[in-house]
């Protein structure tokens, strides 16, 4: 039924660019839709095919996969005047894999049922250096024989690929994924500024302590970013935010209190309220040197 080697993929930024570099390699056919076309410039240039709309893009393949930025970019990519369901049809499975919320996933599940369509939520972490890289995790949602149908093309871009549950449950995880990431940023951040406060060598102490029980992949991935003053974007603060904010209501709405999160969504939304929504996460340093020096 499903021939899988025409993917539609709708959203090329700083995640999607690279992965659909990755499916290119692997031969599959790709059809490209962003609202800004010069971002799919160089993916044409690799041979992948430019659409005029989501509409379209879904015409003209069989998987869709899409990672815009917010929720509300989800509903009018999938449920527009030029959406994806204008003109899927059973033959067809739709990937959305922007970090969008749980509920949203769940009504794109249901509305793809009613048209027996199937519809996965798989949002994916890793940043920019793991969707270069190809080894993004994905955090899948939905039915398990679609998954297992689609996991071959996510292995190509992905080192690690699960089924999470039924619809909604990749979102759901996405957003523990979230909360994590947190609680590291918060961390490595407040140990650059103690070392730097007692005059350490800041390499010499993130050398150091990622050998030992402190280890985590923002240390190693962000620290020397901070260092070199290197705010550009991994994954932005504006989403990040927004990621929090959903975190933060899905916990309210299961009655639980998640103080240190909120904590931190305090500080990253004054980081976009300051002006530096398009800055990678790393910029959290912002809030202790404002101008981005030690």
């Amino acid at each position: 039924m499903y021939k899988m080697k025409k993917i539609g993929f709708i959203g090329t930024g700083v995640m999607g660019s690279s992965i659909v570099k990755h499916l290119l390699k692997a031969g599959y056919e790709v059809n490209v839709y962003n609202r800004t076309k010069s971002k799919t410039d160089d993916l044409v240039s690799l041979g992948a095919n430019w659409c005029e709309n989501p509409a379209t893009v879904t015409e003209k393949s069989e998987i869709i996969i899409t990672i815009v930025g917010y929720p509300k970019d989800v509903e009018e990519t999938y449920l527009g005047e030029k959406g994806i369901f204008k003109t899927a049809t059973s033959n067809h499975i739709l990937i959305d894999m922007t970090t969008s919320t749980p509920t949203l996933a769940a009504k794109l599940y249901e509305e793809g049922k009613k048209r027996n369509i199937p519809v996965l939520d798989a949002p994916v972490s890793g940043g920019d250096l793991g969707a270069k890289n190809g080894t993004l995790t994905v955090m899948v949602g939905g039915d398990e024989g679609v998954f297992e149908l689609v996991k071959p093309i996510l292995d190509v871009f992905s080192s690690k690929v699960n089924l999470q549950g039924s619809a909604g449950k990749g979102q759901h995880t996405k957003m523990a994924n979230q909360i994590m990431v947190a609680g590291t940023m918060t961390g490595l951040t407040e140990m650059l500024v103690y070392a730097e406060a007692a005059n350490l060598n800041l390499e010499k102490v993130i050398d150091t302590v990622s050998g030992g029980s402190a280890n985590n992949w923002s240390l190693v991935n962000y620290g020397p970013r901070i260092l070199s003053e290197d705010y550009s974007p991994g994954f932005f603060i504006k989403h990040f935010v927004k990621d929090l904010n959903i975190a933060l209501n899905e916990a309210k709405i299961m009655n639980i209190d998640l103080p240190f999160t909120s904590l931190a969504q305090q500080f990253y939304e004054k980081l976009e309220i300051d002006g530096h929504g398009n800055d990678g996460t790393q910029a959290f340093i912002k809030l202790w040197w404002p101008e981005g020096k030690r």
